[in-house]
């Protein structure tokens, strides 16, 4: 009996530690993004964020067959334009670094996995002083956002993927440090994206 037992015990450790064996834990994507931003009208100000592609690369730690965290960079360029009883524009590159917990739904249609997504991060608006989009006085501008999302993944191969998402981000308005420009608004920027995953 005790023989048996030994045996059971040995072969679910076994089994156990082969199952963590093959379970890929590591993510690494890059995706291009879309970066489209709401209006803000505030303080006799209305603002308006150009639209614009960018880039997103990110890695994916896996806790668990359902749960994940995960940390991403990303990089667009666009242009503040401001308008009312203030005019102006201010062209900036956008660098975001957010982190969040990734939960997947416990289900796959026809070989997709969704999954959804919150967290938070940093917003750093860093103007170009490119002519036709400085103004004078602007200065790089950090914003703290929240990060919400879903999205879903497709396997290729054991190691390749690809994954659509979206991505919503919460944030107060850029005034670049300049009182004129100051909304005192929040804005929503929607970040739809698509690119490839690699699992190792």
């Amino acid at each position: 009996m005790n023989r048996r037992i030994v045996t059971f015990v040995a072969a679910l450790v076994l089994t156990a530690a082969a199952a963590t064996a093959q379970e890929q834990r590591h993510e690494i994507s890059v995706q291009g993004t879309g970066f489209f931003t709401r209006d803000t009208n505030s303080n006799g100000i209305t603002q308006t964020g150009t639209n614009s592609g960018g880039v997103l690369a990110g890695y994916r730690f896996n806790v668990n067959r359902w749960l994940a965290a995960e940390a991403d960079y990303g990089y667009t360029r666009n242009t503040q334009l401001f308008g009312g009883a203030t005019i102006g524009r201010v062209q900036s590159d956008v660098h975001a670094v957010t982190a969040d917990a990734v939960v997947r739904l416990p289900l796959v249609l026809a070989g997709f996995r969704p999954y959804a997504l919150a967290g938070g991060g940093a917003l750093a608006f860093r103007p170009t002083q490119n002519v036709g989009g400085f103004a004078a006085g602007a200065d790089t501008q950090s914003r703290g956002t929240f990060l919400y999302g879903v999205g879903t993944d497709y396997n290729l191969s054991r190691h390749l993927g690809l994954r659509a998402e979206y991505r919503g981000l919460v944030y107060q308005a850029p005034d670049f440090s300049l009182a004129r420009f100051k909304t005192d608004g929040w804005t929503h920027t929607a970040q739809p994206s698509v690119g490839v995953v690699y699992r190792f």
